[in-house]
């Protein structure tokens, strides 16, 4: 049961890191975010890239808090991860 849930988690963590990124990329090309694709991304990723967005300074033209919002949704995952297999291991 437990080797299913760490799946599922493992594998919905990478659906959002992948949204991440997607969203990240649709920043080059601003008709993209304007589609229907482009707002549900908005509504899903904006909220968790917003405190990032806050503490984060941009770098001329360049916003590097999406990388530390990636870092930090490793971190958890890995952090889930390791408690999962802790669970396991009880």
């Amino acid at each position: 049961m437990l080797s299913v849930l760490f799946t599922i988690i493992n594998f919905a963590f990478t659906v959002y890191q992948f949204m991440v990124i997607a969203y990240v990329l649709m920043s080059w090309v601003p008709q993209m975010r304007e589609t229907g694709i482009g707002q549900l991304l908005e509504r899903f990723v904006e909220p968790y890239l917003a405190p990032f967005r806050r503490f984060i300074p941009t770098l001329g033209f360049i916003d590097i808090s999406p990388i530390v919002a990636l870092i930090a949704l490793n971190f958890a995952q890995s952090g889930l991860q390791t408690i999962l297999i802790k669970m396991s291991q009880m």
